[in-house]
């Protein structure tokens, strides 16, 4: 049983966001101010990596620990209500994304996962390990 009504549900989830999402500008922000280029969101690769840098053939994917099924992690949680919408929902976005990793770096790409409860808590330990995956 949902805590809203159909439509106040229909609201709320019309709210979230699949790209341009609050943690992925803030890190979008902090990389081109210290100097990388990249290219945002491109409809060529698989899964339509969030920042993707050519010229280091390197995406990054920025997860939410909710959608994403961060292990470990306290925004992971899973709603009490509707669980025969909600684990199905959660073990196909997990296998999603590992098919996606996994053809992307069958054609030579590298794959950055940044966790948003990460960039919340430590960005400049996430910036620094991002430029040093890209020496």
């Amino acid at each position: 049983m949902d805590i809203w009504p159909p439509k106040k549900r229909s609201e709320v989830m019309a709210l979230v966001h699949s790209k341009d999402t609050k943690p992925e500008i803030k890190l979008r922000k902090a990389l081109f101010a210290l100097g990388y280029r990249y290219r945002i969101h491109d409809k060529n690769l698989p899964g339509r990596p969030d920042i993707v840098f050519p010229k280091y053939r390197t995406v990054i994917f920025v997860h939410g620990c909710f959608w994403h099924r961060h292990e470990n992690c306290r925004a992971a949680t899973t709603p009490k209500s509707n669980l025969e919408y909600w684990s199905p929902k959660f073990a196909a976005n997990v296998a999603r994304d590992s098919a996606h990793q996994k053809s992307l770096e069958a054609a030579g790409w590298n794959v950055i996962i940044i966790w948003e409860c990460k960039l919340k808590t430590n960005l400049s330990s996430v910036i620094s390990d991002i430029a040093e995956k890209l020496k």
